[in-house]
């Protein structure tokens, strides 16, 4: 796992990612409020949020290869407060490649959540 420090809350991180998200050509296919839907039911989580996203030209040959790792793809990007800071989270492409034995080329693939992420954190 990773976890960056963004200098923005919680909602402006999400916002910078997806704009970063669209701006590279990819989609952003949901944004999973858990807070929100924790607060619906009456109980309550720090602001909580999942970004999920992802493009078939990275994805495809990775789940060609390996079809169980179509159950980590689209990437996501876990953004939550954390007291007074904002933390940006998700599993690093080797790590995420790992279990299904992905080859190096494959991988690389995935290392576009780098770039990603940092842009986020920095200010």
């Amino acid at each position: 796992m990773a976890t960056k420090t963004s200098p923005v809350p919680v909602e402006d991180t999400v916002a910078r990612l997806t704009a970063e998200v669209v701006a590279k050509g990819m989609k952003v296919f949901i944004i999973v409020d858990h807070s929100d839907e924790a607060a619906a039911y009456g109980l309550e989580l720090r602001d909580t949020k999942v970004v999920v996203f992802g493009s078939p030209d990275p994805g495809t040959p990775v789940m060609e290869a390996a079809p169980l790792a179509a159950l980590e793809l689209p990437l996501e990007v876990l953004i939550w407060a954390d007291d007074s800071a904002t933390r940006v989270g998700y599993i690093r492409p080797d790590v995420l490649g790992a279990p299904y034995g992905l080859a190096d080329d494959l991988v690389a693939r995935l290392t576009g959540i780098e770039a990603l992420t940092d842009a986020l954190v920095d200010d």
